[in-house]
């Protein structure tokens, strides 16, 4: 049986040597079906691997969160400039027109709020497959706390929504949730993400960190990075750049987009560095252009 007993940090990550595709443009999932591949090709855009995902599920936790006060007038200006939209049912139902085209990747779960210290225990399911489908749903968000008291609830609801997943075609995002304990170190996120992706997530959200390559090497299915709290732009962009170069195959943003001056601006420059090849300093200088023209 494994246990922690002589468990050491792995050495040999073969960082010289690509991952391999099979065929499919989605690392480590060329063996999906045909609706799920549909889906995730919706997700990551044939064209780079990549995607820039719109986080603004940050109510179903946090409230009225700054630059969030009000959905219905934050959100739709930024439509044409991000791949998908993460966010909660309510929040989509509400303040989304259903004409959008845009992937939707839905909040699975319910969470403990903001109010508890210990924000890992308390969750539960908060959909089940039938309203995600009624709402067209490209992927669900399922929360997990590795390493805190509710690991194992939260882990047992990513099993559970990965079952329903591959029974109706629709992938999970697993997201390293990290409370208010633990630490943001690589240690911990090679642990955390390695974990999710061999219960079954087919995509999985962090935080970037040092020795992130070796991160991203050791998950077998992508990785898009969490923006986190808000940066001044040019530290977000170089971010962004930082771990597309080391591996994520995208970023799920949400405060360093809607919460800077120029959203739409700084959504697009996000974009050139994820699908454009663009430079931390590039990007920067297009989100400088594109907001001196608005």
């Amino acid at each position: 049986m494994a246990d922690n007993v002589g468990n050491t940090m792995g050495k040999d990550y073969h960082l010289d040597v690509a991952p391999r595709f099979d065929g499919f443009h989605v690392k480590g999932l060329s063996h999906c079906s045909w609706g799920m591949k549909n889906r995730l090709s919706r997700i990551f855009r044939p064209s780079s691997g990549n995607t820039v995902m719109l986080a603004f599920d940050h109510g179903y936790i946090m409230g009225s969160t700054s630059g969030l006060e009000r959905l219905d007038i934050v959100i739709e200006p930024l439509l044409p400039f991000v791949d998908v939209l993460m966010a909660t049912r309510g929040a989509l139902r509400s303040c989304v027109p259903p004409s959008t085209d845009k992937p939707l990747c839905i909040r699975a779960t319910h969470d403990a709020s903001v109010l508890h210290e210990d924000m890992s225990v308390g969750g539960g399911a908060g959909l089940d497959m039938e309203d995600a489908l009624r709402m067209n749903a490209s992927a669900l968000a399922v929360q997990t706390f590795i390493g805190a008291p509710g690991e194992g609830d939260s882990l047992e609801l990513l099993c559970r929504a990965v079952d329903q997943g591959e029974r109706y075609g629709i992938p999970v995002l697993g997201v390293v949730a990290v409370g208010k304990q633990l630490v943001r170190n690589a240690r911990y996120f090679l642990l955390a993400t390695r974990i999710l992706a061999e219960h079954g997530a087919q995509m999985v959200k962090t935080y970037y960190c040092e020795d992130f390559e070796r991160i991203a090497a050791a998950c077998p299915v992508p990785i898009v990075i969490a923006g986190g709290k808000k940066l001044p732009e040019d530290e977000a962009l170089t971010m962004a750049y930082r771990a597309v170069r080391e591996g994520a195959r995208g970023v799920d943003m949400g405060r360093n987009i809607f919460q800077s001056e120029h959203p739409a601006a700084m959504a697009m420059a996000v974009g050139k560095v994820v699908h454009e090849g663009f430079t931390d300093r590039e990007a920067y200088e297009a989100f400088l252009e594109i907001k001196n023209r608005s």
